[in-house]
């Protein structure tokens, strides 16, 4: 596993233009990921996670538009290339596995049929060849069935068995980076599983990176090797996945860890977070987070924090800023974000040794 950057994003700007004016749907926003690393970004709904996979994937649809900073995969610039050279990449450099197989997948076409089209589309194989590596992907993401589901169409087969066949799709072509978009959210926990331990198990033969998408702390936990945690389109806290879990800094991160139900707990009521997420034409003054943070002070009312680096971790919390001579220093978040993943290389092959000897869902 090569310590080096396949992807890094600095000062990434994406808005939405509506009639409520310009929404900042992900606002400055700057991380990297190694080479065979998984990155987990997890965040409520709305904020900005599926925005940024689709940025990434240049797919971002009307209204919305990538108004600044920049995206480079493998020392290509991906803001502003030509559609025809993004469909290049696209299948072969990235791939993405979306939330809902069903309204991702033909429903008029076979199975076998879109895995070889995925094939044939970057490759020049015959059917015969294309068909054989469709029916080989099949049964290596567990599917014993392998030529009856080839020849089936998406509502034959059960939500557990479309995800698999959007797996097969999405590693066919041996891409260097997959985006899973919570790729579990619609599956029931035994299945989620199970996909879960074919997706570490994919990676380990393949040598894939991977940015795993989801609002669920306990699947971050088991899939990342480091943790972006996002809210209102901004990066709050960004640090390595057993740092994150182990000694959260963000009020955020730190509510969203209470909030996970214990078994070692007996309590009456769950912990929640009070509030709601803000609309984006309504973002407060200061901190995004204020209105809901236990910690507000007046300064967090007025002012809106900059990424600070703390034991670790990049914190966008007034509580964690440091000195008055070290915020002299002129350093721009991307920068902050690019050192704080030199200073931590090496993390990604510590976090799949931990994650083998964690073991997993057997497929």
């Amino acid at each position: 596993m090569e310590n080096e950057n396949i992807l890094t994003i600095k000062d990434l700007d994406v808005r939405l233009f509506t009639d409520r004016g310009e929404l900042p749907v992900i606002d400055r926003l700057s991380l990297s990921l190694q080479a065979g690393e998984t990155l987990g970004i997890v965040g409520e709904s709305g904020c900005g996670k599926s925005m940024l996979a689709s940025a990434i994937m240049g797919l971002v649809a009307h209204p919305g538009k990538v108004t600044g900073g920049s995206i480079r995969f493998g020392g290509q610039e991906l803001v502003g290339m030509k559609k025809r050279d993004l469909r290049k990449i696209r299948g072969t450099g990235i791939s993405m596995i979306f939330q809902e197989p069903m309204t991702s997948l033909n429903p008029l076409m076979t199975c076998g049929r879109q895995i070889m089209e995925t094939i044939t589309s970057h490759e020049k194989v015959s059917k015969a060849e294309a068909k054989e590596r469709a029916l080989s992907m099949i049964r290596s993401v567990g599917i014993a069935r392998a030529e009856k589901v080839f020849s089936e169409v998406p509502a034959q087969l059960s939500g557990g068995m479309r995800q698999r066949i959007m797996i097969a799709m999405a590693l066919i072509c041996r891409p260097r980076l997959l985006i899973c978009d919570e790729p579990t959210t619609a599956l029931d926990v035994t299945v989620q599983a199970q996909i879960l331990g074919l997706i570490r198990r994919l990676q380990k033969e393949t040598g894939t990176s991977v940015i795993f998408i989801s609002h669920d702390m306990g699947v971050i936990s088991q899939m990342a090797d480091r943790v972006a945690v996002m809210y209102a389109g901004q990066l709050v806290e960004y640090a390595d996945a057993e740092k994150i879990f182990s000694e959260p800094k963000h009020p955020y991160t730190q509510g969203l860890q209470a909030a996970i139900p214990r078994l070692d707990e007996q309590k009456d009521t769950l912990r929640s977070i009070p509030g709601n997420v803000p609309m984006l034409y309504e973002l407060p003054k200061g901190c995004i987070f204020f209105p809901r943070c236990a910690f507000a002070t007046e300064r967090c009312h007025a002012e809106r924090p900059g990424l600070v680096e703390t034991e670790g971790h990049l914190v966008r919390c007034f509580q964690y800023e440091a000195s008055e001579s070290e915020k002299e220093q002129d350093v721009s978040e991307k920068d902050q974000a690019v050192q704080h993943d030199d200073r931590n290389a090496g993390s990604a092959a510590q976090g799949a040794e931990q994650k083998d000897e964690k073991g997993g869902a057997q497929v």
